[in-house]
C-alpha cells in the first residue's frame, strides 16, 4: 500500500509539473508574438506618415551636404618649404614639410590670417635653424581661439599666407573655405 501512495503521489506531481510547463510554455509563446505584432505594427505605422518620411529625407539632405572628403594632397613648394594643399576646409590641419634647409639659412616661418583683402595678422610664428635641424615636419590646424582673436569661423575663412623671414623665399599662399569638417567645434567664442 505504501508502494502504491508513493508511485500515486510521483505521478501526480509529474502530471503537474508537465501540465504547468505546458501552460507557461504556451503564455510565453502568445506574449513574444503578441509584441512582436505590436512592435512591427508601430514601426509600420510610423514610417507610413508623411511627416515622418520629410523629416528622414531632411535628414538625409543635411549629411549629404556636411559630407566631408579632404581633397588630394597638391604640394605648394617655396625653396625647401612645402605645404601640402591650396584650399582646407575648416578644422583640417594644414601640413608644412621643411626639407634642405641648408646650414646658413635660420628664420621664422610665419602663417598670417586675412583680416581684410589687404592685412594680414600673425597666427603662428615656426623658428627655424639650418645649423640645429635641416630637415622637419609640423602641422598648423587653425581653429577659433578667444585669446589669438578669432571669434567665429568667419575670421577663419579667406586666403592665408605663408611668410618665410630671414630668406628670399617667395611666400606661400593658400585658402581656408567655409567647408566645415564633422566633429569641429564652430562654436563663437567672443
Amino acid at each position: 500500500m505504501k508502494k502504491g501512495l508513493i508511485i500515486g503521489g510521483i505521478l501526480g506531481v509529474s502530471v503537474a509539473i508537465i501540465i504547468l510547463a505546458i501552460s507557461l510554455d504556451s503564455e510565453l509563446k502568445s506574449d513574444s508574438i503578441e509584441v512582436e505584432d505590436t512592435l512591427d505594427k508601430e514601426v509600420i505605422a510610423e514610417t507610413e506618415t508623411p511627416e515622418i518620411e520629410e523629416k528622414i529625407d531632411d535628414v538625409e539632405k543635411i549629411n549629404l551636404e556636411n559630407e566631408y572628403s579632404p581633397k588630394p594632397r597638391e604640394w605648394i613648394t617655396s625653396g625647401p618649404f612645402q605645404i601640402d594643399r591650396s584650399k582646407y576646409a575648416i578644422g583640417e590641419k594644414i601640413f608644412l614639410v621643411i626639407g634642405g634647409i641648408t646650414g646658413n639659412e635660420k628664420g621664422q616661418i610665419v602663417f598670417m590670417r586675412p583680416l581684410n583683402d589687404t592685412h594680414y595678422s600673425v597666427y603662428m610664428t615656426i623658428p627655424f635653424d639650418g645649423m640645429k635641424k635641416d630637415v622637419f615636419n609640423y602641422y598648423v590646424e587653425p581653429q577659433i581661439s578667444k585669446t589669438r582673436e578669432i571669434c567665429s569661423i568667419d575670421d577663419l575663412m579667406g586666403k592665408w599666407a605663408v611668410v618665410f623671414r630671414g630668406t628670399d623665399y617667395p611666400n606661400l599662399y593658400f585658402e581656408i573655405t567655409d567647408e566645415v569638417v564633422p566633429g569641429t567645434n564652430i562654436e563663437p567664442v567672443c
